[in-house]
């Protein structure tokens, strides 16, 4: 997730501060940015974007609902699809790497679906109740931070099965999978969870009965919330990244050593592709938090074109990634290919598998 570019004014922390009624009418409508960057997440910036308050026209507007909409629907429909796959087949739930994949597509889909009801939301109705912008803010980040942890995970099953060929069944059980991904789950909440206390510890229970333009940055203002959120995520990312440099660096050294067997060989090679998209993948989840400086750079140089550049953004870090997965795995992947080609067949000619014998 990220959000756009914050305010510059000393007092830009505290605009969604109760009482609301006495504030002046210029304080309060500050932070009234375009609404589309309400489900983009990241880091605060620098620049006032206040003169850049107007709508869209009624055909924009339109326009960009439905390809949103659209592009959810398309990529929910093939994640759901892997998701029929893995459930019809006995073959795929006593196999741990099945098992972390799947969860990750349905990670994806959940982070999706609350990234694009925000969009929707924010975008043509600007302020929403803080209740409900809570609830969806705690799912985008909940499965913001779960993807990384993921793919680490994910990572760590892949050396084993190259490197420790002969311990990996006695490592990588189903039982442990299930309690991995608990702990990924774990691991999220804790974040999430202490910015809701920290939030409940510091604003007037009136706050949740009034409204609100749902970003991060105007839910979680209090400067706790800030210093708490750019150390957490630094460490997060240091220690996937460590884990996905280690892994590939063994792998690697496996590849060498594994030359002389051609059959070694092929499985090493897929391997080190595999880690390498995994950090193709965590780079994607990077540009979450690197975002808002693109978009600073951008709109300094094309300042006319700033709603464009905002929702192209949107796609392009929000959206997009969620397509990974399946290509990443799902295709890339012989067996699973091999089934999910069978239910797309069927799925698509139902006459042939139902109709009269």
């Amino acid at each position: 997730m990220f959000h756009p570019p914050r305010p510059t004014s000393a007092n830009s922390s505290h605009l969604y501060r109760l009482p609301q009624l006495h504030r002046p009418l210029q304080q309060q409508n500050r932070r009234l940015q375009d609404p589309q960057i309400s489900s983009m997440n990241s880091s605060s910036s620098g620049f006032n974007v206040s003169s850049l308050r107007y709508r869209d026209s009624y055909n924009t507007v339109v326009a960009k609902n439905v390809i949103v909409l659209t592009l959810g629907l398309i990529i929910n429909y093939i994640n759901g699809s892997l998701i029929h796959t893995f459930r019809k087949h006995q073959i795929f739930y006593v196999n741990p790497r099945y098992i972390l994949f799947i969860h990750l597509v349905v990670n994806d889909m959940i982070q999706l679906t609350s990234s694009i009801s925000l969009f929707v939301l924010t975008y043509n109705f600007h302020r929403i109740n803080v209740s409900l912008c809570c609830l969806i803010m705690i799912f985008t980040v909940f499965t913001n931070l779960n993807t990384p942890f993921n793919l680490a995970v994910m990572a760590v099953e892949c050396y084993i099965a190259i490197c420790l060929p002969l311990r990996h069944a006695e490592l990588c059980t189903i039982r442990r999978t299930y309690i991995l991904i608990g702990l990924i789950w774990a691991m999220s909440a804790v974040s999430i969870l202490s910015d809701l206390f920290i939030l409940l510890a510091t604003e007037p229970v009136e706050l949740f009965y009034s409204t609100i333009y749902c970003i991060v940055d105007n839910l979680f203002s209090h400067p706790i919330h800030v210093k708490k959120k750019d150390v957490s995520f630094l460490v997060y990312l240091v220690v996937v990244w460590l884990t996905l440099l280690y892994t590939y660096i063994k792998i690697i050294l496996a590849a060498k050593t594994a030359k002389a067997s051609n059959s070694t060989k092929g499985d090493t090679n897929k391997a080190r592709n595999t880690i390498l998209l995994h950090g193709f993948q965590l780079l994607l989840c990077m540009l979450t938090y690197v975002a808002h400086l693109i978009i600073k750079a951008l709109v300094y140089i094309f300042p006319e074109y700033y709603k464009m550049i905002i929702f192209a953004s949107y796609i392009i870090v929000q959206m997009l990634p969620r397509l990974v997965s399946p290509i990443v795995y799902g295709l890339r992947d012989n067996t699973f290919r091999q089934h999910l080609k069978k239910y797309l067949l069927c799925s698509m000619r139902p006459s042939i598998k139902h109709g009269p014998h």
